[in-house]
């Protein structure tokens, strides 16, 4: 009724995405509450009410919205709904949440969650998701990765795409957060609401003005963006390098491959465009066997820690790319992404790369197998470009934090062009 109308925000509540249409269309349905003729269906006034509700709370009227809500919730316990029951209880929780009533926010998750296990499995992936977002906000980072987990295993069973996207949204703020924490980083001048709108606004003007789908627009387009790609590359911990002939064991890259082939066809989830699968044991053996801080200071001169992260990424379809984007700021001041297997028909005039925009220009990297290249991925714009008939990539990226905490500073970054 008001999907259209309502998004998420950085800090993963729902903002309006336009206020005053938003405003309106709420007016609307409180006028059509209060003007119901008697012996009108209970059914529409509790979806009425439900609708009013979230409206209220994505607008930050908060007390408004839980009467509304605690309306709909009464109307769908008195007709026996339990769908329904379930869904306005998460959205009470919500409300309460956004206010600041965490206790109370706690019991509406978890009865949710408890019913939802009981009367309608379809929805626990919603609940664990509500749930996990709660747990997040309350410091509880362990317990709201888990659910958040789950919520994701259950929503790639379901194969909705968009539900994917959410609960990776959440998750990689999750994994942040964690990160963070396991640091002892604090970003200075700037909350992680802040910095991770940064990113996305980032984002979204490179994306906006070129394209890592069609070359040609690289040429026509980068003298739009080299001042502010100038701007921002003055900042850079790590600059773009593509290192071949890395002796890494035979066997260590062949058991990825392999794991990486089984979890990306059995857990694959998509984020960002790519297919994203979880690490396993032969990616914690060759990080362990490995030395990948050296292979990263040795290359750019930046001393950092072993890797806290790892994700094996995939594509597997032609026409699939990854548009010009940066990483979330404070998750990693160096990446290094491994190919661990290339696929290509022979005589191919052109393949998929990695591809970077720097001050000077385009920076290609062709990976083959054992092929590695490493960058600063929340300040070097990057992406990959579209693969041809016959081609696929699979690749592990792995996340480094620069031993220097001083290097991790949130301060003077330039702001996204408008």
């Amino acid at each position: 009724m008001l999907q259209h109308l309502i998004t998420h925000g950085a800090d993963l509540r729902m903002v309006p995405t336009d206020q005053d249409q938003l405003a309106a269309e709420v007016r609307k349905i409180r006028e059509e509450l209060q003007t119901l003729p008697a012996g009108t269906d209970a059914a529409r006034t509790r979806i009425l009410a439900r609708w009013a509700g979230i409206g209220l709370l994505s607008l930050g009227n908060y007390h408004d919205a839980r009467t509304f809500l605690r309306q709909a919730l009464d109307l769908a316990a008195a007709s026996g709904n339990t769908r329904a029951v379930i869904a306005t209880e998460l959205n009470l929780g919500d409300a309460h949440r956004y206010a600041g009533d965490a206790e109370i926010a706690d019991v509406h998750y978890r009865k949710a969650l408890d019913a939802a296990k009981i009367r309608h499995p379809e929805l626990v992936d919603f609940a664990l998701q509500h749930f996990g977002k709660h747990l997040m906000e309350q410091g509880d980072l362990a317990s709201a990765r888990a659910h958040l987990r789950e919520a994701r295993r259950l929503r790639i069973v379901k194969g909705d795409t968009e539900l994917i996207e959410s609960t990776q949204a959440a998750l990689d703020h999750v994994e942040l957060l964690i990160g963070q924490a396991t640091a002892g980083a604090n970003l200075p001048a700037a909350s992680d609401a802040e910095v991770t709108q940064w990113s996305r606004r980032w984002t979204s003007w490179l994306q906006s003005r070129t394209t890592a789908r069609m070359r040609d627009r690289w040429a026509e387009e980068f003298t739009t963006v080299q001042e502010a790609v100038r701007s921002l590359g003055a900042h850079e911990r790590v600059r773009p390098r593509h290192l071949r002939d890395q002796a890494f064991p035979v066997k260590l890259i062949a058991a990825m491959t392999q794991e990486a082939e089984k979890a990306l066809a059995a857990d694959g989830y998509l984020h960002n465009g790519k297919w994203n699968a979880a690490v396993g044991d032969a990616a914690n053996r060759f990080a362990g066997h490995v030395d990948l801080a050296e292979v990263v200071a040795r290359s750019t001169g930046l001393e950092v820690e072993q890797p806290h992260n790892g994700v094996y990424i995939g594509y597997l379809e032609e026409g699939q790319f990854l548009d010009f984007h940066v990483d979330e700021y404070g998750f990693g001041e160096a990446n290094l992404v491994l190919c661990l297997k290339h696929e290509r028909l022979p005589a191919t005039p052109a393949v998929s790369t990695t591809v970077f925009i720097g001050a000077d220009g385009y920076l290609e990297c062709d990976l083959a197998a054992g092929d590695c290249v490493v960058f600063d991925g929340a300040i070097t714009p990057h992406g990959r470009t579209p693969l041809n008939a016959g081609e696929r990539v699979i690749l592990i990226s792995f996340g480094f934090r620069a031993r220097d905490p001083a290097t991790r500073s949130a301060t003077l970054l330039p702001p996204a062009p408008r």
